[in-house]
């Protein structure tokens, strides 16, 4: 979905006036989702991998939304967990740089996470 708003993005926008949003947060979802009444818990990715370990649970990577996710049980609810880890940001990083955008920008920088802005720092000469 990300591909097809930046493919009609650059048909209104040259591409070197277009900064990505990219997120910096993590939700955590309780089940069943229910449009218009279910309520996300907002955290930061270190704390969603955290909040994975503490419930012993694998980390899956969906590949379609190049994102990780995982689901857990907690007071007889279930809860699915997505966030962005290196690899999905990498994803979003590489396709600011394959569209030629001006450059990025974050959604919300204050959450810690430290590997992202090590990847940013190797990826910076790409912008």
């Amino acid at each position: 979905m990300v591909r097809q708003v930046l493919d009609y993005a650059v048909t209104e926008i040259p591409r070197n006036k277009i900064l990505m949003g990219i997120p910096n947060y993590a939700y955590d979802w309780t089940q069943p989702f229910v449009r218009g009444e279910s309520v996300a818990e907002i955290m930061g990715n270190v704390e969603a991998v955290r909040r994975a370990a503490i419930h012993g649970t694998p980390i899956q990577y969906d590949k379609t939304a190049q994102s990780p996710w995982y689901t857990y049980q907690e007071n007889g609810l279930t809860h699915e967990v997505w966030f962005e880890d290196v690899r999905s940001m990498e994803v979003k990083l590489r396709t600011a740089i394959d569209y030629g955008f001006l450059g990025i920008g974050y959604w919300n920088l204050m959450r810690p996470f430290r590997a992202n802005w090590l990847l940013v720092k190797l990826l910076s000469g790409r912008f």
